[in-house]
Order: C-alpha cells, then structure tokens, then sequence
C-alpha cells in the first residue's frame, strides 16, 4: 500500500481516494479569568455600549442622567 499525499493506492493499483483524516488536538488555551481573550472581549463591549451610550443622548438631546431622573417624576 502506497500513501501518496491524499490517496492509497493498494498493492493492485486499485486508488482509495477517501479523505485522510486530520490530526486530533486539543486546545489547552484557559478562557475563563484574566485571560488576553477575555480582557480583549471585556474592551469591546465596553465600547459598544459607550457608542450606544452617546447615540442615545444624541437621539433624546438630553444626558443619560438627565433622562433616568425624568422617568422618576
């Protein structure tokens, strides 16, 4: 049996071209705590919800402060 890089060719010369199957790994990579991953998705939301934050005083024409105070009354 011949492997050639992505068939088997048998020892009659009849081809196998099924898929080889790639190597199994596992990630070891930790994704909870205070990882890079976290911090950096932690960062993004934070300024999705700033943006979020100064369209909606745009929107309103009043501070977010200003606005939770008006609901109170």
């Amino acid at each position: 049996m011949t492997r050639y890089r992505s068939v088997v060719v048998e020892e009659g010369g009849r081809l196998n071209n099924y898929a080889i199957e790639p190597e199994m790994y596992v990630d070891s990579t930790p994704r909870v705590g205070f990882t890079d991953y976290a911090e950096r998705l932690n960062g993004r939301l934070a300024m999705i919800g700033f943006v979020a934050l100064i369209a909606t005083e745009a929107l309103l024409g009043t501070s977010l402060i200003g606005w939770l105070q008006s609901l109170g009354q």
